[in-house]
């Protein structure tokens, strides 16, 4: 079937339903109209076979939602199906084939005795009818003629769970998608929720269109200390009252498994940040990142005698040392 046929056939007419018909009264007209004129009932009948021939063309686009759509934006253009002339002249208050595209692509049509263009689905003759509505609708699986151009093929998505210390350093993992299996290469320091693009590993193109890509969406399973922030690491350390008051140096783990010793300087509070620098996540260009050591001073449960009267010595030498001081002042602003 070539454009013209779109041009010149009311598929609508031809199953006998309206033009906002559902599929479902589509497939209806169409599973009556075709025993009713099926061959095999109409023997030696060529009305017969012709009018099985014409619905099964109606079907053939209607029942497909893109060649529907197409189909319809076509008729549109044309001012509602009306036929048009392949050659000169379009009869009396109507635009011929030629005033249309003549008009449309500015090749001088509907001026008198100027260059008239005829368009054809057959021969040399550029463009073709095929030609010009491919391109004007993307030429695939529309019936335009053969040809058509390249369609790049789907994404397809996925997922793939990782422990921490393989995201870290980087995996290799199996994935099976729309039921191949293939193997491939987890970058380090992947993210949980990150997202890896795997080119050409979708689906095949269609007449000659690239694949599209395999999009693969990493969850990283928890770790009971690290966790990633961007290329540095994050943990948090317990430190005790007087290493927070008096200061302190302690040793804290890193990812390789060799310890480092990290200062905590005098009256840090609970929740402050250190920082120790390259001993993050290691990457192939750039610095690497860093480990940030979050302390979080432990109030301990329990307290022996000389531990309590310890602190009662403190809270004395410290009497009238008011941390809340201002705090309803600045509640009431």
């Amino acid at each position: 079937m070539t454009g013209q046929d779109w041009l010149e056939k009311d598929f609508y007419a031809a199953l006998g339903v309206p033009k906002d018909a559902d599929a479902d009264t589509i497939k209806k007209a169409y599973r009556k109209l075709a025993r009713t004129h099926h061959p095999d009932h109409n023997p030696g009948d060529t009305a017969a076979e012709e009018r099985f021939k014409s619905v099964g063309e109606a079907y053939a686009v209607l029942s497909d939602p893109e060649q529907r759509k197409q189909y319809d934006a076509l008729r549109a253009m044309a001012g509602g199906g009306a036929r048009f002339s392949a050659g000169r002249g379009g009869g009396p208050g109507g635009a011929g084939f030629e005033d249309l595209f003549g008009d449309m692509f500015g090749a001088g049509a509907g001026t008198t005795g100027g260059p008239r263009v005829r368009y054809t689905t057959q021969g040399q003759q550029p463009p073709g009818f095929e030609d010009i509505l491919s391109g004007m609708f993307g030429g695939a699986g529309t019936g335009f003629g053969s040809r058509r151009r390249p369609q790049r093929g789907a994404d397809v998505t996925t997922s793939a769970t990782l422990p921490f210390r393989q995201a870290v350093s980087g995996s290799t993992v199996q994935l099976t998608v729309d039921g191949r299996t293939m193997t491939t290469r987890i970058p380090p320091g992947v993210h949980d929720g990150q997202k890896i693009r795997l080119r050409g590993k979708g689906r095949p193109g269609q007449n000659g269109g690239e694949p599209g890509d395999l999009i693969v969406t990493v969850h990283v399973e928890p770790h009971p200390l690290f966790s990633l922030d961007g290329k540095n690491v994050r943990i948090t350390v317990p430190i005790t009252f007087d290493e927070a008051a008096l200061g302190a140096t302690i040793e804290v783990p890193t990812l390789d498994g060799r310890p480092v010793k990290v200062k905590v300087p005098a009256g840090t509070p609970s929740g402050r940040t250190l920082r120790v620098r390259r001993k993050g996540l290691s990457v192939p260009m750039g610095p690497d990142g860093d480990l940030l050591v979050t302390v979080n001073v432990v109030v301990p449960s329990r307290l022996s005698g000389a531990a309590k009267d310890a602190v009662k010595a403190f809270a004395a030498a410290n009497e009238g040392v008011n941390p809340r001081e201002g705090l309803l002042e600045q509640a009431a602003r």
